[in-house]
């Protein structure tokens, strides 16, 4: 616990215990002028935030300015779960229910639909006693009809912001955790409300489903050999609209109907020739529901993947609907508007957020359902705007469509719904059954009991806090707040163990005291031998901690705090034997002459780095470097240095006072301890290019002067041939060591093939572009220091005999490739490494590892599916999920592709948990497939 803390404590205890009169004023200088001291003197290093003396954080308005009474609570306003006038009810997500609660506002405000239902029989009278309900028990709806009643009673008339529909969505078995497809949602619970109701004898109640959504077309199938016409009559309660390729809702409805040729093996089999003829299909629309619910295909089933996907593609559509050109018997009235708009937010199928625009009938004003919240649309305007501008897939997304007066567009509505235009005025008066209105206002009743008691323990806390308040106010006020110029220097470490031991003494006192009946557990005497033992060594270590190597002052203020004179008698009471430094005491002054040794130090690193950047700039900057694949024209020698050297270099240029100078070019890392050279040119200019830099002649003039260089390292151009040149070949000095080359590379291989716990990066791409952006938590990645941050294991020195061996004899040593490989790994490590960039996931694999467990990990680091993973590396598939890591040439530091098929966005503000994409079941085992 932080000092301040602690003594805060001390504080609010007195003031509960004793009032601030009856604390003696040498008591509260003693406890708080160590304290207060460095805020009198302005020399607190942060801001003392609550101390009311602090001169630097300026603290004391927390207790001497105004009150905020917010501070004395954490108890909402209750009134702010209260309906407001004239809005509607909202419904809670249980976690991944949104596309359930678009769906019950939608029906809710099909007054008809209320209606009807509330005029369903109700086993709630077994509920009823007398004339009231019982109060011992709560009502628990028996039937679908009955959840819905209470639900839409609730809807009408409850007092509350929002209601749980948790009853509902229990009593059709969902899963709150999982998201389902909410077109098939909306068909299935129509089948089994229609199932329900079909058994009510009352026929506006039997039959309000097929009057408010049911339609009919036929299937009409012509002959071209003789003309004959077959139809196949079928009833519809939505019509499901492909939106592929298309622009306007219009077109969708034109394809929709529009006439297919069945020829070649789809031909058709008429019963009047008795034989397969070729013949043409279409689908004619007979009758038209009153509420015309239109599904736009946006998740469709991709054959590639065997999953689906959504479409994100723009549809413009109408506030006035015109039917009759696309029914077959003109002449009625067929002119609909739009009622209710569903979207989906979300590029993928399988995540994102449900919510719904609705009109309401009776004013005609838009309302945005969204779960807990609802927003009323201005002007009586439908406004999708917002929803549109979320979700965003990628940059090549097509520019919303121009939109007249009255149309709307959108890529994310996945329902429209349209009601038939009449004369008539709806229907505004659909009153609540009694019954229902008496489980309402009991619900309310509730809520209002509620209320008042959160209001009430809001107030208590508040009159306490306040109180409070007074007590330590006036408590502060008394403490002291002098100069304080003249004290002694105390090691603040010193300070913060006296000041806990305090504390503790003082729990155990308030422990003591609560003990009744005063016997001592077996324990207690070693307890109290150890608090002794842990008293004596403070006592031995007090103020130590300000003593510099020399055994003076030290020089850094940071570590120590100046108390009072009166604060230091005290102190010595208790420590007699601490070290005693008055404010006139100068600090260790041989402390001080190498602080500024260390201040010239500083400088000359400054000096050099500057003078060895600009002798080097392109170096520095690594520009305009040579390449052995493309070799510069204008010379024939290059020099080669360690990357691991170019590294550290400029790590020391970059921040020259925090690292030492590089005095040597350490070449030998590149050689073998025979003194050849390790690589082939051919691998220098591919796998090995990450370990050497090349240098031009100019450069290497440069490094020579600046550096020791331990070996000389070139690659010369030279071109074959006695009159045309017809060859260049590359020589190098040293030459190759062919044994020692061909060790390395063996034991290379047996590494990439048994390693453990290897760091590989994947990368994701969308539209073969990196994506930059977080989608989920990193594993096991490094922190988001630059290399050039991290501190690197240095090798010790080369103690390995085989290093030490001459290079002047004729005959070779034999040398351990084991040994040399794990001396050529500490060397030029950090060169191999890979430097993960922001957004890029590193996970820790092993070779024996499967494709499939790394998909497993992909997903749980990118939330993509495995089956929605395709991933490459340098170009090649990876497809066999049985493949272990290291047969596919995934080898430490590696760089894997990801491309999902579903690019999953960041919808960590929305209230449905991201879902990861498993196999299908849909709404099997619910109560939607029971009838």
């Amino acid at each position: 616990m932080a000092p301040r803390l602690q003594l805060e404590k001390a504080a609010w205890r007195w003031a509960e215990t004793v009032r601030p009169e009856e604390v003696s004023q040498e008591h509260i200088e003693t406890a708080y002028r160590i304290w207060l001291e460095p805020c009198i003197r302005g020399v607190c290093r942060r801001n003392c935030k609550g101390n009311p003396n602090c001169l630097v954080g300026i603290g004391e308005h927390i207790w001497l300015g105004e009150i905020d009474e917010n501070s004395f609570h954490n108890i909402d306003d209750p009134n702010c779960e209260r309906r407001k006038k004239n809005s509607f009810v909202g419904l809670t997500n249980l976690g991944a229910t949104c596309y359930v609660n678009t769906f019950l506002q939608v029906w809710f405000l099909n007054l008809e639909l209320r209606q009807a239902l509330y005029l369903c029989p109700s086993t709630c009278s077994d509920y009823m006693l007398g004339d009231g309900i019982q109060e011992e028990k709560d009502y628990e709806p028996q039937t679908i009809c009955e959840h819905l009643q209470y639900l839409f009673a609730l809807l009408q008339n409850s007092n509350r912001r929002y209601i749980d529909p948790s009853g509902f969505v229990k009593a059709l078995g969902l899963d709150t955790g999982q998201q389902q497809d909410a077109q098939e949602f909306s068909k299935l619970f129509m089948s089994l409300l229609e199932d329900t109701l079909s058994k009510q004898k009352n026929p506006d109640v039997r039959n309000i489903v097929q009057q408010q959504f049911c339609g009919e077309y036929a299937y009409v199938t012509v002959c071209n050999q003789c003309g004959r016409e077959s139809k196949l009559l079928s009833k519809f309660y939505e019509l499901e609209l492909n939106i592929q390729g298309h622009k306007q809702l219009t077109d969708c409805i034109s394809e929709f109907l529009k006439e297919e040729k069945l020829e070649g093996d789809n031909r058709y089999f008429c019963e009047n020739c008795q034989s397969k003829q070729n013949a043409t299909r279409k689908i004619r629309l007979l009758s038209l529901p009153c509420t015309l619910n239109l599904q736009l295909m946006r998740f469709v089933f991709d054959r590639q993947t065997g999953h689906k996907k959504k479409l994100n593609t723009y549809i413009g559509f109408s506030e006035i609907l015109d039917m009759e050109p696309y029914v077959e018997h003109k002449g009625g009235s067929y002119v609909y508007e739009l009622s209710a708009v569903l979207i989906h937010r979300g590029v993928s199928a399988y995540s994102g957020h449900y919510i719904a625009h609705v009109k309401d009938p009776q004013s005609g004003e838009w309302y945005k359902f969204n779960d807990e919240d609802i927003e009323k649309m201005e002007g009586k305007k439908l406004q999708l705007g917002i929803e549109e501008d979320l979700a965003e897939p990628s940059k090549s997304q097509t520019r919303k469509p121009k939109c007249g007066k009255g149309t709307h567009c959108s890529r994310n509505a996945y329902m429209l719904v349209y009601r038939l235009q009449t004369q008539e005025k709806p229907n505004t008066t659909v009153q609540v059954p009694a019954f229902l209105q008496e489980l309402v206002d009991r619900d309310n009743s509730k809520f209002e009991e509620w209320c008042i008691e959160m209001a009430e323990m809001r107030k208590q806390s508040v009159d306490k806090g306040k109180a409070k308040h007074e007590e330590v106010k006036e408590l502060y006020q008394r403490l002291p707040a002098g100069a304080g110029l003249d004290g002694f220097w105390v090691g603040k470490s010193s300070l913060r163990s006296w000041r806990q031991l305090a504390l503790e003494q003082l729990d155990e006192q308030d422990g003591d005291a609560e003990q009744s009946n005063g016997k001592m557990n077996g324990s207690t005497l070693n307890k109290d031998e150890s608090k002794e033992e842990r008293k004596e060594e403070e006592e031995l270590n007090f103020n130590e901690d300000i003593l510099c190597p020399h055994g003076e002052l030290c020089i850094s203020e940071n570590e120590r705090r100046l108390v009072s004179k009166e604060a230091w008698s005290k102190l010595q009471q208790y420590f007699p034997k601490a070290p005693e430094f008055p404010s006139y005491k100068e600090c260790c002054s041989q402390c001080k002459i190498l602080e500024r040794e260390g201040e010239e130090n500083e400088a000359l690193h400054k000096m050099i780095a500057n003078e060895q950047k600009t002798s080097l700039p392109n170096l520095f900057q690594d520009k305009n470097r040579p390449c052995l694949s493309n070799w510069p024209e204008d010379t024939d020698v290059l020099y080669i240095v360690s990357q691991f050297f170019v590294e550290e270099w400029r790590k020391f240029v970059r921040k020259p006072t925090r690292c030492s100078p590089v005095s040597s070019v350490g070449n030998s890392a590149l050689l073998c301890p025979h003194g050849g050279l390790m690589f082939t040119f051919a691998s220098m200019t591919k796998e090995d290019s990450k370990l050497i830099a090349l240098i031009w002649p100019s450069e290497w003039q440069m490094i020579q002067k600046l550096f020791v260089v331990d070996h000389v390292i070139k690659i010369t151009r030279i071109e074959v041939g006695d009159v045309n040149p017809s060859e260049t070949q590359y020589i190098s000095e040293p030459k190759l060591c062919p044994e020692c080359r061909e060790g390395l590379l063996c034991q290379q291989q047996r590494d990439l093939r048994e390693y453990t716990q290897a760091t590989i990066y994947v990368h994701k791409v969308v539209d073969n572009k990196k994506v930059m952006k977080d989608s989920a938590p990193e594993l096991n990645v490094s922190s988001s220091e630059t290399e050039e941050d991290k501190e690197e294991a240095k090798p010790d020195g080369e103690k390995d005999p085989d290093f030490n061996q001459s290079n002047g004899g004729t005959k070779r040593q034999k040398i351990s490739h084991q040994n040399y490989i794990a001396y050529q790994k500490q060397v030029i490590r950090r060169s191999m490494r890979h430097r993960k960039v922001r957004g890029e996931k590193a996970l820790l694999v092993s070779a024996n590892q499967t494709l499939k467990e790394l998909k497993i990990q992909i997903m749980h680091a990118f939330s993509v599916a495995p089956f929605d993973q395709n991933l490459s590396i340098d170009g090649k598939i990876l497809s066999d999920d049985c493949a272990t890591l290291g047969t596919l040439g995934v080898i430490p530091e590696s760089v894997i592709l990801l491309k999902a098929d579903e690019p999953i966005a960041d919808y960590a503000a929305m209230d449905d948990v991201m879902q990861v994409c498993m196999p299908e079941e849909g709404f099997k085992g619910t109560g939607l497939l029971g009838h």
